[in-house]
């Protein structure tokens, strides 16, 4: 077969839609069962007054302070664009792990690092317009300890990208592309240990239990998350849109904000 043969068959192989919807249904159902947890990590990432207490007294503050149900608000924005995301993602990944291997031979952790890159670019440049409207979203109503911290009012989705660019510009809807193309080191990561163990694993053909799968795919997303977490902070307050940089614009401006939130982190 010739290689564009072999292009098309990766990206429109059947194999290659079932990877892409797999994964965003068990990414939906993930975040659906720990939405609780990610409200906690934004609070303590935008709202720096905020002290980081133990997980569940974080969680009962929020309650207590906002009503139970605001543990799960912004559910829907988030459920949508992680959908869309992780479809992008797993479909952009799995096309070219079946282009690059069938034309190229056997799989190696160095190609599942570079084709996690491309597909984390490809899945960063389509959906941050998504991201910063669900940050958004998420966030309003919350008790921010940060009295610089302004409420936003949105009446949903839709209402949200509209606001932003009338007000803000169109621009805006990309806020937090830098640290999240740097960020694209994260899933990146986690599929190379991820494929690596599994190869390991599955040597001589044996058969890999849903249960190891499981604990690989915990294992390579932990290692991932904790190398990036700082740029997830950072990444999380240029997407809510308050911070209010000194720097000018452009890709030089970009990188001298990421370093003064990293650094007024630290301090």
């Amino acid at each position: 077969m010739s290689d564009n043969g072999v292009s098309a068959v990766g990206l429109l192989s059947y194999e290659t839609l079932v990877h892409a919807v797999a994964g965003a249904m068990g990414s939906m159902t993930a975040m659906t069962v720990f939405f609780p947890l990610d409200t906690a990590r934004i609070r303590l990432q935008v709202d720096e007054n905020r002290k980081s207490k133990s997980t569940p007294v974080i969680l009962a503050e929020i309650a207590k302070e906002e009503g139970i149900m605001a543990l799960y608000r912004g559910w829907f924005p988030v459920i949508s664009s992680l959908c869309c995301s992780n479809f992008v993602y797993f479909y952009t990944f799995n096309s070219l792990k079946r282009i690059m291997v069938t034309s190229k031979g056997q799989s190696r952790p160095a190609k599942d690092l570079v084709m996690g890159f491309i597909a984390g670019a490809v899945n960063v440049l389509l959906t941050t317009p998504m991201w910063v409207v669900n940050t958004r979203l998420k966030l309003q109503g919350a008790k921010f300890r940060n009295e610089d911290l302004h409420q936003t009012h949105y009446k949903g989705i839709f209402d949200a990208f509209s606001q932003i660019i009338a007000n803000e510009g169109v621009g805006t809807l990309w806020n937090g592309t830098l640290p999240s193309l740097v960020l694209v080191f994260n899933p990146a990561v986690q599929f190379m240990f991820y494929e690596g163990m599994k190869r390991r694993l599955g040597r001589g053909g044996r058969r890999i239990s849903s249960l190891k799968i499981f604990f690989i795919g915990a294992i390579a997303k932990a290692i991932a998350t904790s190398a990036t977490y700082p740029l997830q902070t950072v990444q999380a307050i240029l997407r809510f849109g308050q911070y209010k940089s000194q720097e000018n614009g452009g890709f030089l401006g970009s990188v001298r904000s990421v370093l003064s939130l990293l650094m007024d982190r630290i301090k």
